[in-house]
């Protein structure tokens, strides 16, 4: 199978606004389209529409489908599966992203299905490299590389789509670097008939009203992040975390095992099934390492590890490593950092 066409980004849109992980997924985009030597594009589904391309082209997208039509907002399963699964017959792209959100996981598993593609979720890494099959002896040139943990965490898997396409992933917000590449990039917008895509029936469901609450936990933004595993010990000693928190001007955050233990709110979890952070500090207590947290605070400036373990392997990756008990050490830092900040 000749490979040909482009990279697409199914961007998702909200008051008036490209999702974060879209954008991100963009920037990611752009750098696997310029290693295939192929174009980035990107589709857009929506109502009031205007203007969106001011957001998306800066990415280096250089082609936007773009669906405008009041009933495409808020979104519904079937319009948004109707329009990418035709899109997608009809321009045949070599690789699509979207990102790991309620609206991802929802179109994702409904367009792959239908195209007869593969799908891998929640990647922490996308790569192009090569392939050789070793039962055939057959070998591919340029595949996408989807990468996420597998088997509860203990290996990270490579995953390749070596015959179908799209190669289709989806990508958790925050994973990936947003970054604009050029704010007056020139591409081509294409406006599309949303009838000619879509069935009188696929808007059968109709959102009479919706009700959207926000986070009020404001990980990702936060410049420190104190954030404790399941060797806190307890919830007293989380406690602990909320006070040198409290003293830095920090968020705290949990590993899920953390969060399972019930010490910790779900929102704010971090690691592959929670949060991805990238703070100026981030200090990690009683957390051994598992891969799928390292994914979602790996790109920390600094981390530093407080463990009553001294072989915990999340050490390996800390710029500095406290060994010993939490609630010894967290009353420490809290006394020593209040006595110096006045």
């Amino acid at each position: 199978m000749a490979d040909k066409n482009n990279l697409i980004v199914y961007c998702e849109y909200e008051d008036g606004k490209v999702a974060d992980v879209s954008l991100e997924l963009l920037t990611k985009g752009r750098q696997l389209a310029d290693k295939l030597g192929i174009k980035l594009e990107a589709v857009v589904a929506g109502d009031n529409l205007k203007d969106i391309e001011k957001q998306i082209l800066p990415y280096g997208v250089d082609t936007i489908y773009k669906f405008e039509d009041s009933r495409l907002y808020p979104y519904t399963s079937l319009p948004h599966s109707s329009i990418l699964i035709n899109l997608f017959k009809e321009i045949e792209p070599r690789i699509a992203f979207m990102g790991a959100t309620s609206i991802g996981r929802d179109l994702g598993p409904r367009v792959s299905s239908a195209l007869h593609s593969g799908l891998t979720a929640d990647c922490t890494s996308l790569e192009i490299g090569d392939y050789k099959d070793v039962k055939t002896g057959k070998e591919y040139k340029d595949l996408l590389y989807q990468i996420r943990p597998a088997f509860g965490g203990n290996i990270v898997a490579t995953i390749v789509n070596p015959d179908c396409r799209p190669q289709m992933a989806t990508v958790r917000e925050g994973v990936m670097k947003k970054e604009v590449k050029d704010s007056n990039y020139s591409g081509e917008v294409i406006s599309k008939e949303v009838n000619k895509y879509t069935r009188p029936e696929d808007f059968v469901v109709e959102i009479i009203d919706r009700h959207v609450e926000k986070s009020k936990v404001n990980l990702k933004g936060s410049p420190i992040v104190v954030a404790g595993g399941y060797g806190v010990g307890s919830k007293e000693n989380f406690d602990l975390l909320q006070q040198l928190a409290d003293t830095l001007g920090a968020e705290v955050g949990a590993s899920r095992a953390a969060v399972d233990a019930g010490w910790c709110d779900h929102d704010r979890q971090i690691g592959q099934t929670g949060v991805t952070v990238r703070p100026k500090l981030y200090i990690a207590c009683g957390i051994s390492g598992q891969i799928q947290h390292i994914a979602g605070m790996q790109d920390s400036s600094i981390i530093i590890s407080v463990n009553s373990d001294p072989d915990a392997p999340i050490n390996s990756i800390a710029d500095y490593v406290i060994t010993g008990k939490i609630e010894d050490v967290l009353p420490k830092l809290i006394k020593y950092y209040k006595k110096n900040s006045k």
